[in-house]
């Protein structure tokens, strides 16, 4: 591997806009690395099929969000974003074959998948791409086991609706960290035990990583570490996960912070951070699992 998998096409972005950015971010983010330089290999995806999005939705709920009589996760019933749904879960489920097939890592540019229910969207979340991704696999019998780590700012409620409901908690394993409160003095300790965090999927044959933007100091739904901290944070997911021979398939999940000029140009850098982060761990020389 001399690049890193990102999938990406251009109907995952969508014309509509919100104060969450996930209807316009996968472009913006993989526009943002290009010109970055970084080492990255585009490559296109296919969408989810309604039967793929029907392992962890009600069908009723996908059918009426896809034909736009059902709201989906920002509240209303624009079709643009209805179109793009299906390629930001499908862009989950090609990283995490990548991933699994390669044994390394891949990236899907996508947001707004945890609070995403069985039946329900919610918080700009629609459709879960990470229970979907999870279950494609797992039907397959591709994998036994698949492991969520979930380090958005905030809870991933819906993940956990839908595993309850549909008996997956021994398949799918969930650590998410936005249901523990924490503040800017909780960050060390956070980033000290991390490593643990990871090692505890060691069972599982993938892991899906959520390398969530919000939980920066300054975003708005956020507030406790700083962009260093941030970045160290992703080293630290990956390093792990590469000692383990552990593969995995990440995504961006939240940011919501705007510049002066109202661009999500904040939002960027760390997402910007998070790739650097991944390179390091997967392109450059091993470097050794600490939390400094």
């Amino acid at each position: 591997m001399n690049r890193i998998p990102v999938y990406y096409r251009p109907e995952m972005t969508a014309a509509s806009r919100f104060f969450a950015p996930g209807t316009f971010k996968p472009a913006a983010c993989v526009d943002d690395w290009r010109n970055a330089g970084l080492p990255i290999d585009v490559r296109a995806c296919e969408p989810a099929t309604r039967d793929a999005l029907c392992l962890a939705h009600a069908p009723r709920y996908v059918d009426g969000v896809l034909a736009g009589r059902l709201a989906n996760g920002f509240g209303g019933f624009q079709s643009d974003v209805a179109a793009s749904l299906p390629y930001t879960s499908g862009a989950m489920i090609a990283a995490a074959e990548e991933a699994l097939c390669s044994g390394r890592v891949a990236c899907a540019p996508v947001s707004g998948f945890h609070h995403a229910h069985w039946a329900a969207g919610g918080g700009f979340c629609t459709f879960n791409g990470l229970i979907v991704a999870a279950r494609v696999l797992l039907e397959r019998g591709a994998v036994r086991r698949v492991g969520i780590l979930d380090l958005d700012q905030h809870y991933g409620d819906g993940t956990d609706d839908i595993r309850r409901r549909l008996g997956l908690e021994a398949t799918i394993r969930h650590d998410t960290a936005g249901a523990e409160a924490r503040g800017p003095a909780d960050a060390e300790a956070f980033l000290a035990e991390l490593p643990q965090r990871v090692r505890a999927f060691a069972d599982c044959d993938l892991l899906l990583y959520q390398a969530g933007a919000d939980p920066h100091v300054d975003d708005p739904l956020g507030g406790w570490m700083t962009g260093e901290q941030l970045e160290r944070r992703d080293h630290i997911v990956f390093a792990t996960a590469a000692a383990m021979r552990l593969p995995i398939a990440w995504n961006l999940a939240g940011g919501y912070q705007r510049d002066a000029a109202g661009t999500i140009a904040p939002v960027l850098s760390i997402h910007r951070r998070t790739m650097h982060a991944c390179v390091a761990a997967y392109l450059a020389a091993p470097q050794p699992v600490t939390a400094s």
